[in-house]
């Protein structure tokens, strides 16, 4: 579509690939970094008990921990979690090997048992927490579809105002069509009276030449009379066809410019250089203190209304005291010429003015970041 941008469409084929790619990387990373956090501040838990000697450090490890993975719903949606806490002896601590509620044997005192979780305790563990994302559960599958949904909106989107942009220039180059071919048979009509004014004349040069004949016989005109005669009726001869070939060329041209329009030729825009008229006229009678220069008139007009409205905030500021304004750079001119100044807004938006020798301040151009190159060259060919 000559309204759809290329770009959009490769934004909307490699954007859900890489939104999924990079938020589950990032699910991930995030995802272990809090679990290691919080698993590192619950995993010994209560340490009474292990004081105690009522529950070895083995079995506070492995319920806290479980306890915790219990407590996660992003587990069951498909988000698995390794977890290995190892003592300095590379001990698997957990997972363990016996059951959460299994107590410690009888057989062992519990003061026994009590110096052993406090020196293990004093050794320290080392727990290492794996997070990844399945690709085949739930969490997988949502955020793929919302990645899928995204590049569609912004493909339906686009999608729509091209339509809409192209479904006017059809109506405009349809109207200007039917202009075109009114002039057309507006001009065939002239044609066709001056092809019957032309018959006419034929007819009267018939007559002329047999009243010439008969006449002759008579000889009430001399020679040189009759002969001026024919020169005149033969002028107006020549005149006429002359003007018939004017008016098939003209035709000619007519269907030229129908055919160019509908390649995509444009006329000047009336409306455009009412506008420019109308805000130089404004501009005038607000900004007194400040000359605008056609070029930043024109600017302006192609710049949005929130562009346009910021562009006024910084005349006013140049209008009522200049040094309110922040100048980003000066524009060093060639040789002989003054120096310009460069104003931001709105981000994009530049603004560019000068002083003048009646000390006066001259807005010489207004536009865009887009527009920066084409504006410089203006000003330094002023």
């Amino acid at each position: 579509m000559k309204y759809f941008p290329f770009k959009i469409l490769i934004l909307c084929i490699l954007m859900p690939p890489v939104l999924y790619i990079t938020s589950v990387q990032v699910l991930e990373m995030k995802l272990q970094t809090l679990y290691s956090d919080e698993i590192e501040e619950i995993y010994i838990g209560d340490t009474r008990p292990l004081f105690e000697g009522s529950l070895t450090i083995a079995q506070a490890i492995n319920r806290n921990i479980d306890n915790y993975l219990q407590s996660k719903a992003l587990l069951s949606w498909g988000v698995k979690t390794s977890v290995t806490i190892t003592t300095p002896a590379n001990t698997i601590v957990y997972p363990g090997a016996f059951s959460q509620e299994e107590a410690p044997s009888t057989s062992i005192p519990s003061l026994v048992i009590a110096k052993e979780n406090y020196a293990a305790l004093n050794e320290g563990f080392t727990v290492v927490v794996d997070v990844q994302v399945a690709r085949n559960q739930f969490i997988s599958y949502a955020l793929l579809t919302v990645f899928i949904l995204l590049p569609i909106m912004i493909f339906s989107f686009y999608y729509r105002k091209g339509s809409r942009m192209a479904a006017m220039e059809t109506s405009h180059v349809r109207d200007e069509i039917q202009r075109l071919s009114q002039m057309e048979q507006a001009q065939q009509e002239r044609l066709k009276k001056l092809n019957e004014q032309r018959k006419y004349l034929s007819d009267e040069l018939h007559k002329t030449k047999l009243t010439f004949d008969t006449e002759k016989e008579k000889a009430s005109r001399t020679e040189d009379e009759m002969i001026d005669e024919i020169v005149s009726l033969e002028k107006k001869m020549e005149e006429n066809l002359f003007l018939q070939k004017s008016q098939e060329e003209e035709i000619n041209a007519l269907k030229d410019k129908i055919s160019q329009f509908e390649k995509g030729t444009r006329k000047p825009n009336r409306q455009k250089i009412k506008a420019s008229e109308a805000i130089q006229k404004r501009f005038k009678t607000l900004y007194k203190n400040l000359l605008v220069h056609d070029r930043a008139v024109s600017g302006f007009i192609s710049l949005t209304p929130d562009l346009q409205l910021k562009a006024e905030e910084i005349m006013l500021q140049l209008h009522d005291d200049p040094k309110q304004v922040p100048i980003k750079r000066k524009v060093f001119g060639k040789k002989n010429r003054e120096t310009v100044f460069e104003v931001l807004f709105s981000y994009k938006g530049r603004l560019y003015y000068r002083n003048t020798q009646d000390q006066k301040l001259e807005v010489v151009s207004i536009g865009t970041k887009h527009t920066q190159a084409k504006d410089l060259n203006f000003l330094d060919q002023l």
